[in-house]
């Protein structure tokens, strides 16, 4: 018997396990991935492009390692990225390390839009601070699109000579634009962690930890406080008694053999599909159409950040091979409502640098370089000349997007795989053309030669939110402002899945925060929450 069973060793529950163990509390978690060893990285092989869509391809079907689980993702506009491993997807990302702005909180007061959240971003604040300090954030206060905030512990990642001129056509066109706060050391910081070296393929991961991640943050630090960490495990029922409380977890481990593990209290941080996978897998007599599920929500209102992109090929060189791939500055000139546009709410624009050189010869940001005759002359326009805007979207919730269990894909185990439904909706598509005009106007201003567009990046599902949605009234949400099921009390949901609505930038500051905030709250109620450490 344990105090708290935690179901992934990700982002949210690297977090909440650290916190919980510091306090007292017997915490055992559950991954069905394994330890990434930092000299694994193929970014420190000739061939690591090859392994970014292969062996390490963010997509569970592509890459097909033995701790994934498929998705039926036949009816998705938007393909899922996920990571299982200690770290979760932290380990495959850009560390791009943004906080929801106070609006994010408030849509449908503001705008008549999606729903507001339970809580606001000054009950978040203190724990992106804390968070802050954890995972070592660069960056740059004094934003005047964000509130004001502390120091971040690192400068920011230098913006590179694209970055430069973009920031220089944004002043010109007079739009907001800061250096991105990010996850990535521009200086030495926490145990044993260097100083970013500009190689680039972050996503790859980072063969000394300058790229953080919760392997290398978090997880060090909760397994020296006590916390049970067993990996290979693959969750596959939440078990409940006959009152609903959930009573523990039911899981094979690496030889296929069920385990079981007691908790007095349930933590799910599997992401926006593999929670929502587990709790519609959980039925029971109390719970027949998946557990906390009264109101049909499990599952739904999955969002996204629907992606569009523009890339600028420069004539002189940009060097856009040095640094980490992802994070420059961006600007947020578009991110309120603005009623003369004809869509509601709005994006964000995020520079990113060129791709690496066999990205460039097939196609990766620009269109490809064409074989044949011509094409090594080519290759040297293009390559470490570009740089491209994503304009990154916010996904209002609809219940028709979202997790439900396919009918005939399963996982190694025989246990059916989740399946996303998803679509855009026409705000979305005219807020992504409004985003691709403005980025095509930027890069303009700045010069470049050639303008290229996607209109959706499909390949892009990388935040997977909003399944297990977070509000007041439980008749329209599934967990409480502590992240607590509202029909089982003893049950918490760390990871995006409690997101109420989505934002227009990067979540993973957000869902730490969140799940530091649920396990102060859970420290705080450790009597009437049953848990006796």
């Amino acid at each position: 018997m344990t105090d708290i069973v935690i179901v992934g060793a990700g982002a949210s529950g690297g977090a909440a396990a650290w916190r919980l163990a510091r306090a007292g509390f017997k915490v055992t978690c559950l991954e069905q991935g394994g330890w990434v060893a930092p000299d694994a990285t193929p970014s420190l092989r000739p061939d690591w492009e090859i392994a970014r869509q292969t062996t390490h391809h963010p997509n569970p079907n592509v890459r097909a390692a033995p701790q994934d689980y498929p998705v039926d993702d036949t009816d998705a506009a938007i393909k899922p990225f996920l990571y299982n491993a200690v770290g979760g997807s932290t380990i495959l990302w850009g560390a791009h390390f943004p906080r929801f702005r106070p609006s994010d909180f408030r849509t449908k007061t503001l705008d008549g839009v999606g729903d507001d959240w339970p809580i606001s971003y000054e009950d978040l604040a203190p724990y992106y601070a804390e968070n802050d300090r954890m995972m070592g954030v660069s960056g740059l206060s004094g934003d005047p699109g964000n509130p004001p905030r502390e120091a971040r512990q690192m400068p920011p990642v230098p913006p590179g000579k694209a970055g430069v001129r973009m920031a220089q056509a944004f002043d010109r066109l007079g739009w907001h634009w800061w250096p991105a706060d990010v996850a990535i050391n521009t200086q030495p910081y926490g145990e044993g962690r260097g100083a970013c070296n500009n190689c680039g393929p972050c996503d790859l991961g980072c063969p000394h930890g300058a790229r953080s991640a919760t392997d290398v943050s978090y997880w060090p630090q909760a397994i020296a406080a006590g916390v049970r960490l067993i990996t290979g495990a693959r969750v596959f029922d939440v078990e409940t008694d006959a009152q609903g409380r959930a009573t523990g977890v039911a899981w094979y481990d690496h030889t296929g053999t069920v385990q079981r593990t007691k908790a007095a209290v349930v933590a799910l941080a599997s992401n926006g599909l593999g929670t929502a996978r587990l709790m519609l897998l959980s039925t029971s007599k109390r719970f027949p159409n998946g557990l906390a599920n009264d109101t049909d929500l499990v599952g739904r209102r999955l969002m996204h950040h629907p992606t569009g992109m523009v890339t600028g090929r420069f004539t002189e060189a940009m060097d856009g091979w040095a640094g980490p791939f992802a994070v420059s500055i961006l600007s947020q000139e578009f991110y309120e409502t603005d009623p003369t546009h004809d869509f509601v709410r709005g994006y964000q624009m995020q520079l990113i640098r060129s791709d690496g050189p066999v990205g460039t010869a097939v196609g990766g940001y620009l269109p490809r370089v064409p074989w044949g005759a011509g094409h090594h002359a080519r290759f040297r326009e293009v390559f470490g000349h570009s740089a491209s805007l994503t304009v990154t979207t916010e996904d209002l919730p609809r219940l028709e997007n979202r997790v439900t269990l396919s009918d005939h894909l399963t996982d190694s185990n025989g246990i059916p795989a989740p399946k996303m439904t998803y679509s855009l909706d026409d705000n979305t598509k005219r807020m992504i053309q409004h985003g691709i005009k403005s980025a095509t106007r930027a890069f303009a201003e700045a010069g470049a030669a050639d303008i290229t567009a996607q209109s959706l990046v499909a390949d892009a599902g990388f935040h997977l939110l909003g399944t297990a949605c977070m509000g007041a009234d439980p008749g329209s949400s599934v967990t409480d402002s502590n992240s607590r099921a509202h029909t089982v009390p003893n049950l918490l949901i760390l990871d995006g899945s409690v997101f109420t609505t989505a934002a227009a930038l990067n979540p993973t500051s957000t869902i730490q925060a969140l799940a530091l905030r649920a396990a102060d709250a859970l420290i705080r109620d450790r009597a009437e929450m049953q848990v006796a450490s």
